[in-house]
């Protein structure tokens, strides 16, 4: 009985300890990674418009250029609005960055590196990807500004959109890897990148990804021209901030999620040998800096044009595709 306390205290000793790390790497991942992405859109941005961007802060092209918007937030007062709902208008910009982090937990950076390897890990991400909605909708709500509320709402309907096309590409993967773990579906394109066979649903995922964190050319419900910003009018300091790095934190996740759908994850290539973390950063980075790159290049749509895009041509294609993913599977049987 002594042995098997001791041994059992052992094992729930290391279980905390190895949990606090994990922990620990994925909120220092969270919090530097997308500082590194908002940085490249600063500077990525800035050379095609033809200026320079930031390069002041860090003295070397303003690499310290968000740390230094940081601690401008930091400093900004917090305020609340009088007519607010206080407790729901604070908690909104946690219940928008969280899910992201969650996200990070289960993505795979080699076959061995990842905080949680989930066996419905893909299944888990779907559902924690269209938790962050929600966070807009409590601060759009909870604002008590007429434009804050039309942003949520503007959210809220994107969302219903395009939630099903980004839902029926991840089925796709699933149907043909017969995988739902996250890790097993990369380890099923050891032969073959399922960007390949899946091309058409890559590009829907793609375009639903941005529809979901509200980036141009999606970007109706901040649309500032219209609405000021949205669910975001009433926000300062910190908590602007949160929300802020649940946007650039949102597209290191998705892009993460879409490296390991459909361009194999740390997969690489066999003709330029590198270890499995590095491939899977340069895939993020790469899709990160094709989010960026519409930013520069699209005009932002009409809600019209935005529902219409969805419903007649995202999902009609995701359900055709899934049909021929589906009539190919049982074919090879």
């Amino acid at each position: 009985m002594i042995g098997e306390a001791s041994i059992f205290e052992s094992w729930s000793s290391n279980f905390w300890i190895v949990l606090v790390l994990k922990t620990a790497v994925v909120l220092m991942f969270f919090l530097v990674v997308p500082l590194a992405v908002g940085y490249m859109e600063h500077k990525v941005l800035a050379h095609m418009q033809a200026r320079l961007g930031p390069m002041e802060a860090g003295s070397f092209h303003g690499w310290a250029q968000l740390v230094a918007d940081g601690v401008k937030f930091i400093q900004k007062e917090d305020v609340v609005p009088e007519a607010a709902d206080s407790s729901v208008f604070s908690l909104a910009p946690a219940v928008a960055m969280i899910p992201y982090i969650a996200i990070l937990v289960v993505l795979p950076f080699s076959a061995s590196a990842f905080a949680l390897n989930l066996d419905i890990g893909i299944f888990f991400v779907m559902a924690m990807s269209s938790v962050s909605v929600i966070g807009v909708l409590m601060a759009g709500w909870s604002s008590a500004n007429k434009f804050s509320l039309i942003g949520a709402l503007r959210a809220a309907a994107q969302l219903i959109a395009y939630e099903l096309p980004l839902v029926l590409a991840a089925a796709a993967v699933v149907m043909l890897s017969s995988q739902t773990s996250m890790v097993g579906i990369v380890e099923a394109q050891r032969s073959l990148w399922y960007v390949v066979p899946l091309f058409p649903m890559f590009v829907v995922f793609m375009i639903s990804a941005l529809a979901e964190l509200t980036r141009p050319p999606f970007d109706m419900p901040i649309a500032d021209s219209e609405i000021i910003f949205g669910a975001y009018t009433e926000y300062t300091g910190l908590k602007f901030a949160f929300f802020l790095l649940a946007e650039y934190g949102g597209i290191v996740a998705l892009s993460g999620v879409a490296a390991v759908l459909f361009l194999g994850g740390y997969q690489g290539l066999p003709a330029i040998p590198l270890p499995g973390p590095i491939w899977m950063f340069a895939k993020i980075g790469a899709l990160s800096f094709f989010v960026i790159w519409l930013r520069a290049t699209y005009p932002r749509l009409r809600e019209d044009q935005l529902q219409r895009f969805a419903w007649l041509t995202l999902i009609p294609l995701s359900l055709v595709w899934i049909l021929g993913v589906a009539v190919v599977k049982v074919a090879v049987k």
